[in-house]
């Protein structure tokens, strides 16, 4: 790792860096196995962990939605982080397709609960939920569960959440991290603030100049930086160099730009 930002390799959208990388499969209450793939630092256990829910399937959102791609390449190696990805029910991706049917967000409260049980048979450490659109209403109907740290929302847009769901969060009690885009589709940062208000640990963060799909690498970084302060407090600015080994996506595996 670098912390000299003019020297090394220059981070870019497709650099990777080093990571152990596995396919992972997750079963269902409900009888179905689901695809997905964890990647952990290389050489040393992770100090937290991060089960990451994706965008709308029926819109393009896979486990390759490029926030979690990026995070997956960059966390383990920049901040000690395990990433898990996987895809929901119905879903495809490079890594293969997931059994079963898009369900709305209801049967996916089995895929929530897969996500969980595979992280404590795995012993993933500290596991914090990070929900990106439609992601971010599974975790606030079905992710508040006692074995997690909290949940980081980006671009939640509260179309299948309640107002029932946040009280349930309310009560829950651990930190809700919500990151809300200037320019956001669905919810902005003051109508945010208001419908999060019910929740009073709730950190609503609107984000200067970004949109829903968080296009661009400075999107990115605020993101992966946000994520990485609050799962780690303290932790420095993610860097932009990097002085090690790193790899192109395409060297690693076939890279799919949905998403």
């Amino acid at each position: 790792m670098n912390d000299d930002a003019t020297t090394g390799h220059q981070i870019r959208s497709m650099t990777v860096l080093p990571a152990r990388r596995e396919d992972v499969e997750l079963h269902t209450a409900d009888g179905l196995t689901l695809v997905g793939e964890i990647a952990l630092p290389a050489g040393r256990e992770p100090v937290a962990s991060l089960l990451t829910f994706h965008p709308l399937p029926t819109h393009g959102g896979f486990m390759d939605s490029h926030v979690y791609r990026k995070a997956a390449w960059r966390l383990p190696e920049l901040a000690d982080l395990a990433v898990l990805r996987f895809n929901t029910r119905g879903t495809s991706s490079g890594r293969g397709t997931s059994q079963g049917e898009f369900d709305g967000g209801d049967a996916e409260r089995y895929d929530v609960a897969a996500a969980l049980e595979l992280a404590e048979f795995r012993g993933l450490p500290h596991p914090w939920l990070v929900g990106w659109s439609f992601g971010t209403e599974l975790v606030l109907k079905h992710g508040a569960d006692p074995s997690i740290e909290g949940a980081i929302l980006l671009s939640p847009p509260l179309h299948r959440a309640t107002d029932a769901d946040l009280d349930r969060w309310a009560d829950f009690g651990k930190p809700l991290v919500v990151l809300v885009p200037e320019h956001d589709d669905y919810l902005q940062p003051a109508e945010a603030r208001e419908r999060f208000a019910r929740v009073p640990q709730a950190e609503v963060i609107g984000v200067d100049g970004a949109k829903h799909l968080w296009v661009g690498e400075p999107a990115v970084r605020r993101v992966l930086d946000e994520i990485v302060q609050h799962v780690r407090p303290g932790h420095r600015p993610l860097p932009t160099h990097y002085d090690g080994e790193v790899q192109h996506a395409s060297d690693v595996a076939p890279v799919t730009t949905r998403g």
